[in-house]
């Protein structure tokens, strides 16, 4: 049975390596990015190009889009020349990217109007897991059309979830974006305690990466703040765009989130330094400062 044709919309640190491994599985793979330019590689490895978004939803059965914002995802899927002008019966679109789970069911209503199908599937891995294909990817929509997208998300994650219907995966993103800083946040506050003390940092990475506080986060990113590599694998940017999706849905559940908000808070310390671009890493240097200041 011939694999279905599969239309990538945002090409940028994750989408890139993402809709590679899609080629390299053998799917004919259309894409569309915003700067042509940084598509060129994957030109170069046998993807087509299309002008705009309603191109590609034309010449593919299934759309992935992979953007930064709310915003992003509405203007790609609703806006002028965007996948809702290729509508049809039976195409599904499954939205990678981090956003609003509101926004995410309107957007579903109103696509699901024209016979198209929106499957919410937001990422958790970083760089590294994207290029070996190894993302977790929480899915929310219909059960059915997401088992029978399950075999182009194998080739792109090593967990594939349903979570629920559509806003779901969303919501277990944000869930899971609530984990991931408060551990950043132990990871800085724990390194700078040490160094602070006088400890040598990588023995102190040694032992706690061999016990309790051991985590994928201490493991990659522990070695790049003792070595001063602030180099995104997640940009503080990206950080607190889903720290304010994270509040903003918190407020309509009515639950308080003060580790979050304390987290976002310090976040933007480095945005206001014009570190907006390092990774979320460079939190550590929030801390030291802290530390500095009351010497």
């Amino acid at each position: 049975m011939a694999k279905e044709r599969v239309g990538f919309i945002g090409t940028g640190i994750m989408g890139r390596p993402m809709a590679q491994n899609l080629l390299k599985a053998g799917y004919s793979v259309t894409i569309h990015n915003r700067t042509k330019a940084k598509a060129e590689q994957l030109l170069l490895d046998g993807a087509a190009w299309a002008a705009n978004p309603a191109e590609v939803a034309n010449n593919s059965d299934v759309v992935i889009t992979c953007v930064t914002d709310t915003p992003d995802v509405r203007k790609v899927l609703l806006g002028e020349h965007g996948v809702i002008e290729a509508a049809r019966p039976g195409l599904i679109c499954i939205d990678m990217s981090t956003i609003s789970p509101s926004a995410t069911k309107e957007m579903g209503e109103i696509l699901g109007a024209k016979g198209v199908i929106l499957i919410d599937a937001p990422i958790s891995g970083g760089e590294i897991g994207a290029i070996e294909g190894k993302l977790s990817i929480m899915m929310g929509g219909p059960k059915e059309t997401v088992e029978k997208a399950r075999s182009i998300m194998e080739v792109m994650g090593r967990t594939v979830t349903w979570c629920g219907p559509l806003g779901s995966g969303q919501m277990t993103k944000l869930a899971n974006q609530i984990m991931v800083i408060h551990t950043i946040m132990s990871i800085a506050e724990g390194l700078a305690f040490a160094e602070k003390a006088g400890l040598d940092l990588h023995t102190t990475l040694k032992v706690t990466s061999a016990g309790a506080a051991a985590s994928h986060s201490l493991k990659a990113l522990g070695p790049k703040i003792i070595a001063g590599d602030f180099a995104p694998a997640f940009m503080v940017d990206l950080q607190q765009k889903d720290l304010r999706l994270v509040l903003e849905y918190a407020e309509q559940l009515k639950q308080p989130l003060p580790g979050v908000a304390l987290a976002k808070q310090l976040l933007s310390v480095l945005q206001a330094r014009g570190r907006g671009r390092d990774g979320t890493q460079a939190l550590v240097e929030v801390i030291r400062q802290l530390g500095k200041s009351i010497d």
